[in-house]
């Protein structure tokens, strides 16, 4: 789905052009701009979404995209790199999201038995919380494409830079 495609689809879901127009101060014309394609013939504008994901691309900034995860009410996890190749070995992959799981658990455990979870034991549960999250995209990946050898072998574990 195409940025365009998604405000169109907020505008027919959520929130009219109009009140949008309104609320952000522009014009109703800038506004309907943004439901359409951009094209050589003039026809459609960059809209907001197209300038945020350039804003990160220059950047290659994470924040950017966290805080408006955080803002929207949620947490940005990066995808895994796929390592997906042939040979399937779905076994051993499901093992390590048990024991990644488990450590989870751990983690929390450890944290919670003074009933107590201090600043920087929450920051370890969110660590480990992060790594199984990528893992497990990383299975579904797999999953996807049909083959976990790779995934396997390189722990798909790739850290935020």
């Amino acid at each position: 789905m195409d940025s365009h495609d998604v405000i169109k689809n907020a505008f027919e879901n959520k929130a009219s052009p109009k009140e949008i127009a309104s609320e952000m101060g522009l014009s109703l014309s800038l506004v309907y701009k943004w439901a359409q394609p951009t094209s050589e013939l003039g026809s459609g504008s960059r809209n907001p979404i197209d300038r945020v994901l350039k804003l990160f691309e220059l950047t290659q900034d994470p924040r950017i995209i966290q805080w408006l995860c955080e803002h929207a009410g949620g947490y940005f996890v990066r995808n895994p790199k796929s390592y997906c190749q042939d040979g399937f070995e779905v076994l051993p992959a499901t093992s390590e999201i048990i024991t990644q799981f488990s450590e989870l658990l751990s983690t929390i455990s450890r944290a919670a038995a003074d009933n107590v979870i201090t600043l920087e034991e929450s920051e370890g549960i969110r660590e480990v919380w992060d790594e199984l999250k990528c893992y497990c995209e990383g299975f579904v990946n797999c999953c996807e494409e049909g083959d976990f050898s790779t995934m396997r072998e390189s722990g798909s574990k790739p850290k935020e830079s």
